[in-house]
């Protein structure tokens, strides 16, 4: 898996000041995607162990201020990021269990459902930020999302109660 970025001490992508994961690959090709250029998978550097061990030294280290991890894109449901961030969700949960994982997607929450390999990496989050971004429905009004058919979906409550349940 490829990354484009990760930029620490973000305060754009989620809830509090957070360290954002942005991924390489998407299949979705968003008219006036603000990142267009993390389309192809192999746009920028491969996301290695020392990267995994990056990130989670910076939360030990200002973790009393950095709130959680958010995965962006590209798009991380892109079929050649889901093991690669399962593996890396995984080590991150054990070394940081009290961070929050948000996740954003192009795949509407439906959709998710009815893949398997989705589902496997979004049930590992926290927050979902589902459906693509559409041009003409752009609201920068809006917090987290680029347009008004985007929903912040709580995942575990969601779950919890069998029907989207909204963050807010």
């Amino acid at each position: 898996m490829n990354y484009s970025g990760i930029k620490y001490a973000d305060m754009i992508n989620g809830k509090g000041i957070r360290v954002s994961l942005f991924v390489s690959g998407c299949t979705h090709c968003c008219k006036n995607c603000f990142n267009e250029e993390t389309w192809k998978e192999t746009y920028g550097n491969k996301f290695t162990e020392k990267e995994e061990d990056e990130i989670i030294e910076y939360f030990k280290k200002y973790g009393k201020t950095i709130r959680g991890l958010s995965l962006l894109g590209g798009d991380p449901t892109y079929p050649k990021n889901i093991k690669p961030l399962l593996k890396f969700i995984k080590k991150f949960k054990e070394n940081l269990p009290d961070k929050d994982i948000w996740i954003w997607s192009g795949f509407t929450w439906e959709e998710i459902l009815e893949d398997e390999n989705r589902f496997s990496l979004i049930k590992e989050c926290d927050i979902l930020i589902d459906g693509k971004y559409i041009d003409n429905l752009k609201d920068l009004n809006l917090k987290w999302r680029g347009s008004s058919n985007q929903r912040v979906i709580d995942i575990k409550k969601s779950l919890e109660k069998n029907k989207i349940v909204e963050y807010i």
